[in-house]
């Protein structure tokens, strides 16, 4: 079979999809930065519908193989700053897909510059995927985890124009 990868907008059908992606503990775990309790589905469906009403937000679900995979997104932090972010199943980790789809994602979007991630301190596999798509951590620092249900280490990471020669 051949590993179809593609972004598209979100569909009210992913929607569901996504809730169950973000049920699994480890998922939550390693994310550790989730919803105060993953498992209400209420709470988790007037998030979306607000994050996908506010227009400054570029949200898309990734495909693989006609299967939704998950997510990528971006969004205004509260200082101001564009941040990226994204959500696989973890039937799809470790699978290249990830960083395929933030590749894509920043290839459509790359008039937003610079932009910016965090990720847990103790989860290598997210800070890979970001500094595969060539952000480099600018800070450490922490915050209260949901999901560890106490303050963590985390790590920001940014991305900036990409400088060409006729640029220079």
């Amino acid at each position: 079979m051949k590993n179809e990868l593609l972004l598209r907008d979100v569909a009210s059908d992913d929607l569901p999809i996504f809730f169950e992606q973000q049920l699994d503990p480890e998922a939550n775990s390693m994310a550790a930065f989730t919803a105060r309790d993953p498992t209400n589905q209420g709470a988790f469906m007037a998030h979306w519908h607000k994050i996908l009403a506010d227009e400054t937000n570029i949200i898309k679900t990734i495909i693989f193989n006609e299967r939704v995979a998950g997510s990528v997104s971006s969004y205004e932090e509260d200082e101001g700053r564009p941040e990226v972010t994204y959500w696989l199943g973890k039937e799809y980790w470790g699978k290249g897909i990830a960083t395929w789809a933030l590749k894509e994602f920043l290839a459509h979007h790359n008039q937003i510059r610079p932009i910016y991630a965090r990720v847990a301190k103790d989860n290598p596999g997210s800070r890979r995927v970001l500094e595969k798509c060539g952000f480099t951590v600018i800070s450490e620092g922490k915050g209260f985890a949901n999901a560890c249900r106490q303050e963590i280490e985390e790590l920001l990471l940014e991305l900036r124009a990409i400088q060409t020669d006729e640029m220079q």
